[in-house]
């Protein structure tokens, strides 16, 4: 049996992002047994060069609709980076989720040779699906659902290794 780029990918963001959501979800409610605005977690980083908390997240859902709309040979939907609030950031993630489940299994498992082009920072990749997948999509969307949970744990937020892995 051969390995599926659908499941690879389109699959892995939906569990992914459904986890996110639901470490989201868990903020608020931590927020309310500490008696602070959940908002102000949005604004943790790990380190002043580093990304805040809702850059990570929105980061991580341009990686998932990115990739999934590149790899069906689709346009990319355009979401304005204005979030707020934890409740915005998770209406976005439902909007991602939403899109994953309108893209083509068949585009996607057939996409392992279509070319995938980037620009990165005035900087163009080409990558064959496959290699795409492997070697940036899927790394750089862990990345920044990695950073997105430490982000939250270092704020207090009761997360275990179940949450991350979407598990729980």
């Amino acid at each position: 049996m051969s390995l599926s780029i659908y499941e690879t990918t389109v699959n892995t963001f939906r569990r992914m992002l459904g986890g996110l959501d639901k470490e989201l979800q868990r903020a608020v409610e931590y927020a309310a047994t500490r008696g602070f605005e959940p908002d102000r977690l949005l604004s943790g980083r790990l380190a002043p060069d580093m990304f805040d908390l809702t850059r990570q997240v929105q980061i991580a859902c341009d990686l998932a609709k990115g990739a999934g709309a590149r790899l069906a040979g689709l346009d990319i939907p355009k979401h304005a980076d204005d979030e707020t609030q934890i409740a915005a950031l998770r209406a976005r993630i439902a909007r991602v989720l939403s899109f994953l489940d309108t893209l083509p299994r068949e585009d996607i498992d057939g996409a392992a040779e279509r070319e995938i082009v980037l620009s990165v920072q005035g900087r163009e990749l080409r990558f064959a699906g496959a290699d795409y997948v492997n070697r940036w999509a899927l790394p750089n969307f862990y990345f920044h659902c990695s950073m997105a949970y430490a982000l939250l744990r270092q704020q207090g937020v009761p997360l275990g290794k179940r949450d991350f892995l979407a598990l729980g």
